[in-house]
């Protein structure tokens, strides 16, 4: 397909892009310095400017990960690009646009995998519809959410702020409005958005806000730094940064890799989380949004869980194991006898997915959205994939909402022939909330109305609220 060269400057220098059908994109612009050598387990340092033209037409290089494993890494995609420029920024943007709104993409992955590289996530879509879209990567686990001495907290988080304050001072070169950004992520990413809006001073700088199926808690840091003291503890150093930055990416990955086997969701090893923090994250994000004033889009998928757990073993699930979950996590016996007769044909596997979804997601989700006085608009996205009993799991709405769901890389997720007409709708109401703030149903409200997101879709209010209201 034929492309022409598209220019663009910025504050630190010019850029060359390529154009094709109405679309200039931008690839690999660095919006801070890349975090190895001195940088490393620093905070984001600026970007040096250069004076020759810079080719930005290919992603910039993605944060040291592992690939998914398992029954998940047949689903989700992945991408590897070699290299240490990893702080790197990717703008779609309509051709001729002037004051656009604009969208800014903050990539799932449990703190510890995932790129904006991947190809389900171009913006292609978002930019035939008058928006101008960016992506962008950040540090991830134990280079971004370590928690070490002598390491500022929250790196990664550091870096998505810094995104966004690198959105907001440049994107009128590529032709949107820096008064009109919606900062948007699934999973980790909705978690960076919440802790992001949680915030004076990023909060400040976003007009609107997209959680996608996004954990809304922080942890203390000694709680939060228990991935950490252990894989200290398995390479048998310190828990510092001057311990931690003579290790290789490598080492710290395959500790990592260690370290978690047969972690879950809701047990095994602990994972990389946010953690409080002064400077970064003062306070829970679930504690705060219900008073924040910018408008958003919160949900969750109908059954979040069937991603974390393969059917083999959700049957593994036993009523003893599901009794030791609920009295660790001290969840009211009343609770799971209220799923249970919500569900009476679901199995208890089943029921502790369900019960899994509701706590970590949708009922922080729910409170949230009920305590805000400001627009907020409350989705489920519950089309079943033909995949793998997944039903409406986790991720599954992304190819949707993306508008993306002809790209062959998600035919694992959502099989080959997911509706067009579903697409069309998701795509739809987001890009028309980030032009205006509508996306075309009501507001959650005291009859807690939410979109669900189907074959045939509907707003109703919200369903299975018993159970979950009497979770903690």
């Amino acid at each position: 397909m034929d492309t022409t060269p598209a220019l663009a400057t910025i504050s630190t220098g010019r850029l060359q892009g390529e154009g094709r059908d109405g679309i200039r994109r931008f690839l690999g612009i660095p919006y801070a310095a890349a975090p190895f050598g001195p940088n490393r387990f620093r905070e984001p340092q600026p970007v040096a400017p250069w004076d020759d033209v810079r080719a930005a037409t290919a992603f910039g290089p993605t944060a040291p990960q592992l690939p998914y494993g398992g029954a998940i890494g047949e689903l989700l995609g992945h991408v590897i690009i070699e290299g240490e420029d990893i702080l790197t920024a990717n703008v779609w943007t309509p051709e001729h646009s002037s004051g656009a709104p604009v969208v800014l993409w903050m990539h799932g992955g449990a703190l510890e995998r995932g790129a904006a590289a991947l190809p389900g996530y171009d913006g292609a879509a978002f930019a035939r519809d008058g928006i101008v879209f960016v992506s962008v990567n950040y540090r991830l686990g134990a280079e971004g959410f370590s928690v070490l001495d002598g390491v500022p907290r929250n790196l990664g988080l550091r870096d998505a702020a810094a995104a966004l304050q690198w959105t907001h001072r440049e994107i009128s070169a590529f032709g949107g409005d820096p008064e009109r950004i919606t900062v948007m992520g699934e999973s980790a990413g909705g978690a960076l958005v919440a802790a992001l809006l949680s915030r004076d001073d990023t909060r400040a700088l976003i007009s609107r806000a997209i959680i996608q199926s996004g954990p809304l808690d922080a942890q203390t840091p000694e709680k939060g730094g228990r991935v950490t003291a252990q894989i200290a503890k398995l390479l048998g150093t310190a828990p510092d940064r001057d311990a931690f930055a003579a290790l290789s990416p490598e080492t710290l990955l395959d500790a990592r890799s260690r370290q978690s086997a047969g972690a879950s969701p809701l047990g095994g090893a602990p994972g990389y989380q946010l953690v409080l923090d002064e400077e970064t994250l003062p306070c829970s994000p679930r504690e705060v949004l219900g008073g924040v004033n910018t408008p958003l889009i919160i949900g969750t998928n109908t059954d979040e869980y069937r991603l974390w757990f393969t059917p083999d073993a959700l049957d593994r699930i036993s009523t003893l194991k599901l009794l030791v979950a609920r009295l660790a996590l001290r969840i009211p016996g009343r609770a799971v006898r209220t799923f249970r007769a919500d569900e009476p044909e679901a199995t208890t596997g089943e029921i502790f997915g369900r019960i899994a979804t509701d706590l970590l997601l949708r009922a922080p989700a729910s409170r949230v959205a009920a305590a805000r006085t400001a627009p907020t608009h409350v989705y489920e996205f519950g089309w079943h994939s033909p995949v793998r009993e997944l039903r409406a799991a986790h991720a599954v709405e992304l190819p949707f909402m993306f508008g993306t769901t002809e790209d062959p890389s998600w035919t694992s997720l959502i099989g080959g022939a997911p509706p067009a007409s579903l697409a069309a709708e998701m795509h739809g109401a987001w890009t028309a909330f980030i032009r205006d703030g509508d996306p075309g149903w009501a507001a959650y409200g005291s009859e807690r109305l939410t979109r669900l997101f189907d074959e045939e879709s509907r707003t109703v209010p919200q369903r299975r609220t018993r159970g979950m209201d009497l979770l903690p």
